[in-house]
């Protein structure tokens, strides 16, 4: 709905909290199980071993709020996995928990769609803090993918315009405040909500949303969703609790 607070805000009014928990490592799920229940005690994780049993487990459950999956799992890469579930469940926040924690792959990850990217080295601080953060209906961006590598100017022509790479530059506050109809299409494109979920989240006609996003994407000096994701963060760009229609 347009007006959703966000998750986390329902778990502060009383409502629990059901994750699901897709790691092939029994020890990890128990472990990761017991961290889990600092964000509320009543906190009902649903674990899956495999990439077959989350979507099983995703076609039975539609009031699961979040889903952390790992990106080495036996039956289907990860990173695949990320795509299906972000193009058949589009609502549903997934969270990357990984091994792998090299700038690439982070940004693979968020390109695909995911809502953050944890890695397994992380403190059981630092995740509740990125898990709160995805349940506000923001973004986690580990550091390493927000620091920019070494020098290596790349531009890239965009509706007429040159503009840096978000993901390798400094990102540029916009030239002018967005207004609240684009910080609303900017909240919605960076938690990966395609078009048309946009536009039925914010009552738009599909091609005003696609004027929308590209005066938000022009506005910060960016090409894609990817590239928004990161600016945001870099910027510590915020959102309000709520949005309005």
């Amino acid at each position: 709905m347009a007006d959703d607070p966000g998750t986390w805000e329902r778990i502060s009014e009383g409502t629990a909290m059901k994750i699901m928990l897709v790691d092939d490592h029994a020890l990890f799920r128990e472990g990761l199980r017991l961290v889990l229940t600092q964000l509320d005690p009543d906190t009902e994780v649903v674990e899956a071993e495999n990439c077959a049993r989350a979507f099983s487990i995703a076609r039975q459950r539609s009031d699961l709020d979040l889903v952390l999956l790992d990106l080495s799992l036996p039956d289907v890469s990860g990173m695949e996995a990320l795509r299906q579930l972000r193009v058949e469940y589009p609502g549903l926040p997934v969270v990357v928990l990984s091994g792998r924690d090299d700038r690439a792959t982070i940004i693979e990850a968020l390109d695909a769609g995911a809502m953050g990217f944890i890695p397994k080295s992380s403190t059981s601080r630092v995740m509740m803090s990125a898990l709160r953060l995805v349940l506000a209906n923001g973004v986690y961006v580990p550091p390493a993918a927000l620091a920019a590598p070494a020098p290596n100017v790349r531009q890239f022509a965009a509706e007429g315009h040159t503009n840096f790479d978000a993901t390798t530059h400094a990102p540029r506050f916009p030239d002018k405040a967005l207004t609240e109809r684009q910080m609303q299409v900017l909240e919605l494109l960076i938690q990966g909500k395609p078009t048309k979920l946009i536009c039925r989240e914010l009552g738009l006609a599909e091609g005003t949303a696609k004027v929308h996003i590209a005066s938000v994407l022009r506005a910060l000096h960016v090409a894609n969703r990817t590239q928004a994701v990161v600016a945001v963060s870099r910027l510590g760009i915020t959102f309000r609790p709520g949005r309005g229609g």
